[in-house]
């Protein structure tokens, strides 16, 4: 792609749309990709081992994929909770615009694509789900990780794969090290050379009344 990125706001690559078949949430589907974004020739690794690795999602409540790519996180969790709102979340338009390809073709009217800066402020979220874009450098993926994950619910996870020769290691300190009060960081899975790091937000303590004495 030259100088085009997966992370590209406006891919200036050809689209070149195509489609696949992939097994999503247990069902085989065909989905449309295209040139110009993550992985448009399958799923892949990170994102399967993420999938394989997590637990189903909640029955309902608003779930966040960041950085969906073409989808198939969000199509994941829109099949596997279709009672809940799935917020596919990139920067890249040419990815949500086949993220609502594929879901009004699968009949999932549950999914919204959004640029980040289009979720609105007073959403919570009950699961993050990411393969995070790792390649944008470390400040810029440590600035989205501080954006989205205090907008977890409480008594809620994120989940997010890295691949281990990328930082999974020290991303998971950074996160410990981040996130230090109120939420709890551990390394869920290993698995083809990729780490699931969980990190759950605990719930708000409860208040105690203190006795006034005289």
């Amino acid at each position: 792609m030259g100088g085009d990125h997966y992370f590209s706001a406006t891919p200036a690559s050809p689209e070149n749309l195509r489609r696949i078949r992939v097994s999503l949430a247990g069902r085989d589907l065909d989905v449309t990709t295209a040139g110009g974004v993550f992985s448009p020739d399958h799923v892949d690794s990170g994102t399967g081992v993420l999938l394989a690795n997590t637990p189903p999602p909640p029955a309902g409540g608003d779930f966040l994929d960041l950085g969906c790519g073409w989808g198939p996180i969000s199509l994941s969790l829109a099949l596997d909770a279709p009672h809940a709102t799935v917020w596919a979340v990139d920067v890249n338009e040419r990815a949500l615009d086949l993220v609502r390809r594929n879901a009004e073709a699968l009949g999932l009217d549950n999914v919204n694509a959004s640029l980040p800066d289009d979720v609105p402020d007073d959403v919570v979220f009950r699961t993050i789900r990411s393969n995070p874009p790792i390649r944008v450098g470390k400040n810029e993926l440590h600035g989205m990780l501080e954006r989205w994950i205090p907008r977890l619910d409480e008594r809620s996870d994120a989940w997010l794969v890295v691949q281990r020769n990328l930082g999974a290691d020290s991303l998971q300190r950074w996160l410990a090290a981040t996130f230090a009060h109120g939420y709890s960081v551990h390394r869920s899975a290993t698995a083809r050379g990729f780490r699931v790091l969980k990190v759950r937000r605990h719930g708000t303590p409860p208040t105690e009344d203190i006795p006034i004495i005289d």
